[in-house]
């Protein structure tokens, strides 16, 4: 269709709910479709025409039977709406060709009609409509463009529209309008078009990108296999910017039913916050506001790979989830088979890795049809290896996601000096440890012995152990790797502090990455080791994290022998409150010197102890002091 055009068709619609300013807001059925042509050249109007559509739903509201008159029985002998918008079109271009005109540009009394009412309503039902919906102009903003000093267009000293006719007064009214602007000394030209986007545009991101602060929703209680794609077709009528899709992770790499979208304008996102409670499927949507810089934490990144990746447009994105950590490009290829060509071979393919190099099993492709893609996603939990591997469609905005989360987890230390013992007996103590450390144990650091303790306070089988050094650390990791322990052999891995902590103060570590403790409010700072005797010491950036339940130490033994140099102290601080919802036995580890310890690393000496507070929630109803000194048994509690 030309840029502009000699013939304007104004055109007017109704639903079987909500009209005027809230058209399109509550899902309605259209059940009235009235236009009128007009040669703009010429200045010639044609005939009025009405067309009453059958709903699928035959229900009016009151609101509706008192504008329109219309009733369910005249709705009942109507067409549906995919046959009455071929009348439509077979009528208008009849009478188009009849003026010697070859195109023509439809009218609308503000946009809803066309982006709130139509094209969702079209895209329910899998109906194509013609091109001529997908631009339009606006009589309010024309008019505007040409008066800019009027006041809104009802003002205008008009003649009244008597007419009784649902639809047919307000076309009338509008043809009013275009010929008064059309007159002098106006002489007003319609040049000026508002386009619909036929598709949604993926793309990547930059956090560099400037943008509007207000063109910015979230869409929450999406179906977890929701792609962009199915998001924009939701959003349909209303223009998406480009990679403007952004589907929200969770802790676990997982879509959680939330995605952020982001809108060419505030018209539109304003328009867009119209539809909430809309419905996806079967599935009510609700859609609020949101910002764009979250939106910008889900979409964005700064990597030059991911960049060049995402630069082939016009392609279709699979992630693959659950790959063996052994599995090479050509592997992955091979798994997808000629049916699935990868674009541009290996550099179509982005495996995902944590900031060291380490694999995280995860893997985007890329395929240059939707075709293609159907094959692939055909090898859904198909094996390769000894692995089954899950397939999903993706989005340039969820890469962007999922290698911001990797790169920036916790993982960035520099210092990996400790290891993660995995599989040990559940029998087994921290002498039990320190013996299957054998000739490592002189580099551990004094108190870096941690059980792990499940939330029923059991050993879960794990234990981290911090080394004197990286170095020593690694070499731990490689000697005693699979060393049996009893009837067992337990896996050792070379760890940060950072990934310690986060175990121990409740979170997960595994394949998906670091994920942060369950704590809905923030947590105190735990309690912190210093090397002695040095009290500036005590703010070490190396200090080892105790869980907030050890607020007061043991009490200190007299030496028997003369102290390490090097030996550390465990400082109570005054005043120290847990986590109001923190689940305790989700986070104790081993205390800071458990008594079979001792034989290992001599007692500090005696120093004057402030005392410590501590507050306790969620106790049994019937515990007694009793109980609580028998939890805190091995502590000093003062009296």
């Amino acid at each position: 269709m030309a840029s502009h055009s000699d013939t304007l068709v104004v055109f007017f619609g109704a639903t079987a709910g909500a009209n005027g300013g809230k058209l399109g807001s509550d899902e309605r059925e259209i059940i009235l479709l009235v236009w009128q042509i007009v040669d703009l050249h010429e200045k010639k109007v044609g005939k009025i025409q009405q067309r009453l559509i059958k709903p699928d739903t035959l229900e009016l509201t009151d609101q509706c039977k008192e504008e329109t008159g219309l009733t369910v029985e005249e709705l009942g002998k109507a067409d549906h709406l995919d046959t009455v918008l071929q009348q439509f079109q077979q009528a208008v271009s009849a009478e188009v060709k009849a003026l010697g005109r070859s195109s023509y540009t439809l009218c609308v009394d503000g946009p809803l009609l066309i982006r709130q009412a139509l094209h969702p309503e079209a895209s329910k039902k899998n109906l194509v409509l013609p091109e001529c919906f997908y631009q339009f102009v606006d009589l309010k903003r024309e008019f505007h463009r040409c008066c800019p000093n009027a006041g809104p267009s009802t003002d205008l000293c008009l003649p009244a529209v008597n007419e009784q006719l649902a639809g047919v007064r307000e076309v009338k009214s509008m043809m009013m309008i275009i010929q008064h602007i059309l007159a002098e000394p106006y002489n007003h030209k319609f040049s000026s078009l508002e386009p619909v986007k036929y598709k949604f545009e993926s793309g990547a991101c930059s956090k560099t990108e400037a943008v509007d602060s207000e063109t910015v929703i979230r869409a929450r209680g999406l179906p977890w296999q929701s792609s962009d794609q199915d998001i924009a077709r939701f959003f349909k009528g209303l223009n998406i910017a480009k990679g403007g899709v952004a589907l929200c992770l969770n802790a676990q790499g997982r879509r959680n039913g939330e995605a952020l979208v982001r809108f060419i304008n505030s018209e539109h996102r304003d328009m867009a916050l119209e539809r909430h409670k809309h419905h996806m499927g079967s599935r009510y949507i609700e859609v609020s506001l949101m910002t764009d810089c979250c939106f910008f934490l889900f979409s964005s990144g700064t990597s030059n790979e991911v960049a060049q990746f995402l630069s082939k447009e016009n392609q279709v994105i699979i992630r693959m989830r659950g790959l063996p950590f052994t599995a090479t490009q050509q592997d992955v290829i091979g798994f997808l088979g000629p049916d699935s060509p990868v674009t541009d071979g290996t550099e179509g393919l982005l495996f995902v890795k944590f900031p060291d190099g380490r694999p995280t099993g995860d893997a985007f492709v890329l395929f240059a049809c939707e075709q293609y893609a159907q094959n692939a996603l055909k090898k859904h939990k198909q094996i390769l290896g000894k692995r089954y591997i899950e397939l999903f469609r993706s989005t340039a905005a969820e890469v962007q996601q999922v290698l911001n989360r990797y790169m920036s987890t916790p993982l960035i230390s520099t210092t990996r000096d400790c290891v993660r013992l995995r599989g040990l007996p559940y029998t087994a103590g921290i002498e039990d440890i320190l013996e299957f450390m054998g000739e490592h144990t002189i580099d551990i650091k004094p108190h870096g012995v941690h059980m792990v303790l499940n939330q029923q306070g059991r050993p879960s089988g794990d234990a981290f152990i911090q080394m004197r050094s990286a170095d020593r650390a690694f070499m731990v990791s490689q000697k005693c790797h699979k060393k049996m322990m009893k009837d067992r052999y337990v896996e050792v891995f070379q760890c940060s502090t950072e990934e310690m902590s986060f175990v121990l103060m409740g979170g997960t570590l595994n394949r998906s990455g670091l994920s942060p403790p369950p704590c809905k409010l923030p947590c105190l700072s735990p309690p912190t080791y210093a090397a002695f005797p040095s009290p500036a010491a005590m703010l070490s950036a190396e200090a080892l994290y105790q869980p907030p339940l050890l607020a007061t130490p043991r009490t200190p033994q007299p030496p028997t022998h003369s102290p390490a140099p090097a030996l550390t102290y465990y400082s109570p601080q005054p005043q120290l409150y847990m986590n109001m919802n923190m689940n305790y036995t989700a986070y104790y580890p081993s205390p800071p010197v458990s008594p079979s310890t001792v034989g290992y690393f001599p007692p500090p000496p005696v120093l004057p102890q402030p005392g410590a507070l501590v507050r306790m929630q969620g106790l049994p109803y019937n515990a007694g002091v009793k109980d609580i000194l028998s939890f805190f048994q091995g502590f000093q509690v003062k009296d």
